[in-house]
């Protein structure tokens, strides 16, 4: 069972409007949270498609995000240089200290009992290892784009991920909030689960508000999840 984990498994919205929140408030900055994490997020596409397209060699996500804090600081003309670099590291460090959603620990938990499993994320080693010790996650290990050097959905990123297990596709489920992400993992041969997230981009949310694909398990979080996919195993 390899996992997305932003969005999916983690919120990584709350968590990153609560640092910038309280960054901003630290520095005494008047600008809204909220409207500077989307933007920092909306950045994250942008930045992988020029490595995907071979625009760019490959540099871990953690390089991505500290580039598109900086171009957001820029975009919401707040003056970067009265913030020592140390503090821009400390804040870009959010995306290591996000919270799980409530259900994350359990439906793991109860996943792992059965199935091995693993996150298949855009994050590198590092975030996604202080990530899990911070929320408890109970990964089996860590794998995802760093292992295998491209991002998703290089449909590669999920073939090479599998292989690294000696797997092949079909002995592989892919559990992701979002269509777009599971549809790549399924043209390469894996199973597929959505779990809905509906609010992941804040209330506003127009995306992935359902499933839009034949997935092997369609459901409302990771517990229910583990229940299908257990008795189904």
């Amino acid at each position: 069972m390899l996992f997305d984990t932003f969005g999916t498994v983690v919120d990584w919205r709350g968590g990153i409007i609560r640092e910038v929140s309280t960054f901003f408030s630290r520095h005494g900055i008047d600008s809204d949270a909220e409207q500077f994490a989307d933007d920092w997020r909306q950045r994250y596409q942008p930045a992988m498609e020029r490595i995907r397209s071979g625009e760019r060699p490959f540099v871990r996500l953690d390089v991505l995000h500290l580039e598109n804090l900086r171009d957001s600081l820029r975009n919401a003309g707040i003056d970067q240089g009265r913030f020592t670099d140390d503090e821009l590291l400390d804040l870009n460090m959010a995306w290591h200290r996000l919270d799980p959603w409530p259900d994350s620990v359990e439906g793991l938990n109860l996943l792992r009992a059965r199935f091995l499993i693993a996150p298949l994320s855009n994050g590198n080693i590092s975030l996604l290892t202080n990530m899990a010790k911070r929320a408890g996650l109970p990964w089996d290990c860590i794998l995802g784009a760093e292992v295998v050097r491209r991002y998703k959905p290089d449909p590669q990123c999920y073939l090479d991920t599998a292989d690294v297990l000696g797997l092949q596709p079909a002995e592989c489920v892919m559990v992701a909030a979002h269509n777009d992400d599971l549809a790549a993992a399924a043209a390469i041969g894996m199973h597929t689960a959505f779990v809905v997230r509906p609010h992941e981009h804040g209330p506003s949310q127009d995306q992935d508000l359902e499933a839009t694909g034949p997935w092997d398990f369609i459901c409302n979080d990771i517990v229910e999840l583990g229940r299908l996919a257990g008795s189904a195993s």
